[in-house]
């Protein structure tokens, strides 16, 4: 998605459901200069190590069969935690008037997660949204993936 026109003030956040960045942009809709604001990363076990027992049995109302339950998914669990945080501190960012514009960059499952958690103020503040996994790449680079290459300083 090149060619994004990035105001100034606005903010881009980049996570996945681990990690965020809320990037600023400091310069204008030509140059955003893009600076890091705040930074949140959240490592989580994986299931296996997180739950300590088999899953469940149920026993059938009618019958004495039995089936198996599912286990839970520790680690899916926190990354969804993760992101319902996140959705919250950027809706206080937006409520206290820290920011008017946001856009949003994560992978497909990760916005799918966060964008049950947005509140009516950031629902109205996101711009655009982008379904890409940016997270772990230097700041010049999410601009470059942003806005196109010729248009990074």
């Amino acid at each position: 998605m090149p060619d994004l026109k990035i105001e100034s003030g606005e903010w881009v956040v980049v996570c996945d459901g681990g990690k965020a960045l809320i990037l600023e942009s400091a310069g204008d809709d030509r140059f955003p200069n893009l600076r890091t604001r705040e930074t949140y990363e959240e490592k989580h076990a994986p299931t296996h190590q997180q739950g300590t027992d088999v899953p469940g049995r149920a026993f059938g109302s009618v019958s004495s069969t039995r089936s198996a339950m599912a286990q839970t998914d520790w680690h899916e669990q926190s990354e969804r935690n993760f992101l319902k945080s996140l959705a919250t501190r950027l809706n206080a960012a937006v409520t206290a008037g820290e920011v008017d514009g946001l856009i949003m960059v994560a992978p497909p499952r990760a916005l799918g997660v966060i964008r049950r958690a947005y509140s009516a103020p950031v629902r109205r503040a996101i711009r655009v949204e982008v379904e890409k996994d940016y997270v772990r790449l230097p700041i010049d680079e999410i601009e470059a993936h942003l806005c196109g290459p010729n248009r990074n300083r």
